[in-house]
């Protein structure tokens, strides 16, 4: 069972994370280099990508250091969990997408962070995982916010509006990314607690 939720996860994964890149270059408004920098700064995309590779190597070589360690699986649920909170509160009423796009978004907002939390619900090695874990976890998405603050600056492209500097000013972008921060830290330790009480239970 474990190895046949890796193979559907992988597969959604790439289907979701590779058909939103053609959505993305058939309808560019730059050119394809633009275009695919552009796709790459985006936290949903990175993080499925990240979701895709991870379930890829649990199938080939499931016995590699990063698939057997205790707290992986627990670290990229908070990051997509993360992607499907922001996108379900803040993200889905600002845009109304159909067709193929509408089920890539679903897959990469909701399918795949649905199954990634089963997953870690059915596997990880809860016991083992602990909370000074954390701040190794949020290396991920403290290098994403100086990449696209930096990015930004320089190419006038903001991935999400909630960080846009130009629109909303510099503060206000560091607030929210302060709260995003408190809002990784904060479920990753509710995914170890409940964890551990999911253990003893």
């Amino acid at each position: 069972m474990k190895k046949y939720l890796s193979v559907i996860l992988a597969i959604i994964a790439w289907f979701a994370v590779l058909t939103q890149y053609y959505l993305m270059i058939e309808n560019r408004v730059t050119s394809i280099s633009e275009t695919t920098i552009r796709f790459f700064s985006f936290f949903t995309i990175l993080t499925n990508a990240m979701v895709a590779f991870y379930y890829t190597l649990a199938i080939i070589k499931p016995t590699t250091a990063i698939i057997q360690k205790a707290g992986t699986v627990t670290a990229i649920t908070v990051y997509i969990t993360v992607v499907g909170l922001v996108y379900q509160i803040v993200l889905r009423p600002l845009w109304h997408p159909e067709g193929l796009q509408k089920i890539v978004d679903e897959l990469l907002h909701a399918v795949v962070p649905l199954m990634v939390i089963m997953y870690w619900y059915l596997y990880e090695q809860k016991s083992s995982v602990n909370y000074k874990q954390i701040p190794k976890w949020l290396i991920y998405p403290l290098l994403y916010l100086i990449y696209i603050l930096i990015r930004g600056a320089l190419s006038g492209f903001y991935p999400y509006p909630f960080m846009h500097v130009q629109k909303i000013g510099l503060l206000k972008v560091l607030i929210n990314s302060f709260f995003l921060l408190i809002l990784f830290s904060g479920l990753s330790a509710i995914f170890i607690r409940a964890g551990k009480f999911i253990k003893y239970k």
